[in-house]
């Protein structure tokens, strides 16, 4: 039996949910009054009492109004709520972002100077008390110096203007705070690295017309484009005005692709971004010929034909190619990518030798074709055939050799392995040439007769041919 049941009856009653985190961590050490208030509150909203006013809330707990405000201003010091205007009273719940231990009640004494400092810093806008305990939470949980916060703040507010907004001083800060920067000293020498790659970036937004200035976000990934990626600032540029970005995520996505099809310099970037279309069409074309339906081209791009293309394959040898596999069974891009890479690994790329391997391959096709027949076979040409028709050239037989020895084969159980068994005879007796065959015949013929002339009769021709002599006897 469970420490706490409920009958059908609740089960099936309407409820207000709260969060676990405010029963585990806030119901214990808030007020019991303001435990009330704010339970009231989550109820009024969840029930869609919209017409309840504050004076409706303290009349229902049995507080005056200024009590109820008291409350909701203890609450907000522990960021359940959050007060939005004064007058008329309005309140906005919050998430109860203090997963981790039991949460603190800020004494704002304690960072009087601090907060005299911030508001002087960000002067465009009144900063509200809830404001100033996220930054009292930077302090104290994120292990900030007051004068290293400070500084984030002036940096932000020199980026963006004195009325910032609180989201992106905690998103700065805690980026800071990730790499362990934390100290005076600490944020000051990661300002000054920042700062020695800003007139590369503005010399880029100048270039392509981003009209903001470079943050922090801005830096990391223009250090991870000259560093990592290793692309010059002429090449970020191409890259930029060729793909027509005006923010740096998107840059760095194209210059995420520009490096996965090694495409590394300014002549490059623009060949590479003129031909894209062309690519795109070229990709479609392959997937009509191998009979692929292709939902989305992107992948297909990326995976098989940027990279055949980088091989060297002209577009004219791909559509080709893909032609070629969609009659030999290679119908799909995995099996055609297959093919191209048994061909680049023999060293044939350009048209010439691809087109002749081709035509090799189709002769060889239909030779096969014609010595399956030969020995009365009507199945399908396998690797198998192929690979037996390369070794029987290597044996140096012609095709009409091979023609020979299919039709001896004819009628035979396996007909492609009895070919083998004659050739292989064959070559060992030096026979290469259709006229060996027959003088080699007649001489097994003569063979034949002068060994049953010269062989002694067995024991069972001995007995037949008594009986035969008895038998003549008694006829006579």
């Amino acid at each position: 039996m469970p420490f706490i049941s409920v009958a059908d009856e609740v089960a099936k009653k309407s409820f207000t949910q709260i969060e676990n985190k405010f029963i585990t961590k806030y119901m214990p050490v808030l007020e019991p009054t303001a435990v009330k208030v704010y339970l009231f509150a989550v109820y009024l909203y969840q029930s869609g009492a919209l017409s309840y006013s504050l004076f409706d809330l303290a009349n229902a707990l049995s507080i005056t109004e200024d009590e109820a405000k008291d409350y909701f201003a203890y609450l907000e010091e522990f960021e359940l709520v959050s007060i939005v205007s004064a007058s008329p009273f309005e309140i906005k719940i919050l998430d109860a972002e203090n997963v981790y231990g039991t949460p603190k009640k800020f004494k704002p004494e304690k960072y009087a100077d601090f907060t005299k400092s911030v508001q002087n810093v960000i002067s465009g806008r009144m900063i509200s008390t809830n404001e100033f305990r996220e930054y009292f939470i930077l302090l104290d949980e994120y292990g900030f110096e007051q004068n290293a916060l400070l500084m984030i703040i002036n940096y932000c507010v020199n980026l963006k203007g004195a009325d910032i907004r609180l989201q992106y001083i905690k998103k700065v800060a805690k980026s800071f705070a990730d790499e362990g920067v934390t100290t005076a000293k600490k944020v000051e020498e990661k300002l000054s690295a920042y700062t020695s790659s800003t007139p590369a970036l503005i010399r880029l937004f100048n270039a392509v017309g981003i009209k903001k200035k470079p943050d922090i976000d801005d830096d990391k990934l223009y250090k991870k484009w000259t560093e990592h990626l290793e692309f010059e600032e002429s090449a970020i540029v191409a890259a930029a005005k060729q793909f027509k970005v005006k923010d740096c995520a998107k840059l760095d996505n194209a210059l995420e692709e520009l490096y996965k099809n090694r495409k590394f310099d300014v002549k490059e970037i623009e060949n590479y971004c003129k031909t894209k279309n062309s690519v795109i069409a070229l990709t479609i074309n392959i997937a009509k010929n191998l009979g692929v339906y292709m939902q989305d081209y992107t992948p297909y791009v990326e995976n098989y034909v940027n990279v055949w293309c980088n091989l060297g394959y002209t577009f004219e040898c791909l559509e080709r190619v893909s032609s070629y596999c969609f009659k030999n069974d290679r119908k799909s891009f995995e099996d055609m990518d297959g093919f191209i890479k048994t061909l680049y690994e023999s060293g044939i790329v350009s048209d010439g030798s691809v087109n002749e391997y081709i035509e090799k391959r189709n002769a060889d096709d239909k030779l096969l074709k014609a010595l399956l027949t030969a020995c009365g076979l009507t199945r399908k040409i396998i690797p198998w055939d192929r690979n037996s028709l390369e070794n029987w050239r290597r044996w140096n037989f012609s095709d009409e050799m091979l023609f020979e020895a299919a039709k001896l084969s004819a009628g035979k159980a396996n007909p492609m392995a009895y070919i083998n068994g004659i050739l292989s005879s064959w070559k060992k007796d030096g026979i290469f040439e259709v006229t060996s065959i027959a003088t080699e015949d007649k001489s097994i013929q003569q063979n034949k007769i002068n060994y049953n002339k010269n062989k002694r009769p067995s024991l069972l021709e001995q007995w037949q041919s008594t009986l035969e002599a008895i038998d003549e006897n008694k006829k006579s």
